[in-house]
């Protein structure tokens, strides 16, 4: 039912639900984030470009995806023909967009990620050139992976593979890659991709409210894989907030593992800090050492949700989480007193409302 509503979307739709996205994970304490957006509607262009912009306005470190769908239903593919592109034009176009944005610089606040939507949105074609294409310009590579069993089916089916034998034949493994949720793996495959250092995003929200599984967190941590936090996109979670992210996936954590060990507070923060670093490639973000980044969230613990906790970092995790009251950005505070500095929260609400009222009128 989404893609023919992301069928019309336009470039002031992107800037409009971007801003909205981004200001809240500000709000929420978050530095450095990416978007791993692969609707590029025929006829419709600067969508790309309206992302970038909108993350430069609000202050936000920022990896935008460029992502891409290849695969339409006329060919067996999941998405309709009209949000597809070509092969070559995806090629092209993201090559473009590396050459006017792409910052491999330390302390870059923009550096362009090259990511298929997933193994039943493309062609196992534009998965091996799109992995080189990434490692030509030494970029990361991103895609969504094992997050229902209905992937796995169609994986299997298919191509008679499961979605990670799949990744490891086209060449989709190491510590360039990152997945979107990871959660269908099975024991074999959690050791395979914490040996290759390949990481996986957690979206716990999503994941839930989708009924999707559970990813197997606590193993891959002790397998040693990369594990970050993601807030997925409003089409399965309306709250970007990073800080829920690590609340909820403490929480699902124990009841996975039932067990009220699994998953402490300070695991839970460090994959929504240093691990989100981790699976963009950052080694000068991610962690409060001298020579990083000064990016840095800060949190009041002494109101009515949080009073008469010990250990205020658990109360972080355990409790609702809080609003952060400073947060700064390569140096620039872009929250104060738990105010946006750079939009107008007020004005960035009407414009999503609008562009939303806009699309469904358009049904």
């Amino acid at each position: 039912a989404l893609y023919p509503v992301w069928a019309r979307m336009d470039a002031e739709v992107v800037r409009a639900a971007a801003r909205a996205a981004m200001a809240k994970l500000l709000l929420s304490g978050c530095t450095l984030s990416t978007d791993h957006h692969y609707v590029f509607p025929r006829g419709k262009p600067g969508l790309f470009e309206a992302l970038v912009e909108t993350a430069r306005g609000l202050g936000l470190r920022f990896h935008p995806c460029r992502g891409s769908m290849s695969l339409g239903e006329s060919k067996g593919g999941l998405p309709p023909d009209s949000v597809v592109e070509e092969h070559d034009a995806i090629l092209a176009h993201t090559e473009e967009m590396i050459e006017r944005f792409h910052d491999p610089n330390p302390g870059s606040m923009c550096r362009v990620v090259v990511a298929p939507c997933s193994p039943f949105s493309v062609t196992p074609e534009l998965m091996r050139d799109s992995a080189a294409l990434a490692r030509k310009h030494r970029l990361r590579l991103h895609t969504h992976l094992a997050e229902t069993l209905d992937e796995e089916r169609f994986c299997v089916e298919r191509l008679g593979l499961r979605p990670y034998e799949l990744m490891e034949e086209l060449g989709w493994t190491g510590d360039d890659v990152w997945y979107a949720h990871g959660i269908h793996l099975s024991d074999a495959e959690v050791d395979r991709v914490a040996e290759v250092k390949t990481g996986i995003a957690h979206c716990p929200s999503s994941n839930m409210r989708l009924g999707a599984g559970t990813c197997r967190v606590e193993e891959l941590v002790r397998a040693g894989a990369r594990v970050s936090l993601g807030v997925d996109g409003a089409a399965s979670n309306e709250d970007a907030n990073l800080a829920m992210e690590a609340h909820q996936a403490l929480l699902l954590a124990r009841v996975r593992n039932a067990s009220p060990q699994a998953l402490d507070a300070r695991t839970a923060w460090r994959l929504a800090t240093k691990g989100g670093a981790d699976c963009l490639g950052r080694d000068d973000c991610g962690e409060l050492t001298p020579g990083r980044c000064a990016d840095v969230a800060c949190f009041r613990v002494d109101d009515l949700a949080h009073a008469g906790i010990k250990d205020p970092l658990a109360g972080l995790a355990l409790a609702p989480p809080a609003r952060a009251q400073t947060v700064v950005v390569n140096g620039r505070v872009v929250v104060k007193d738990g105010r946006l500095l750079t939009a107008d929260e007020g004005e960035v609400a009407r414009e999503i409302g609008a562009v939303s009222t806009r699309l469904r009128r358009s049904e």
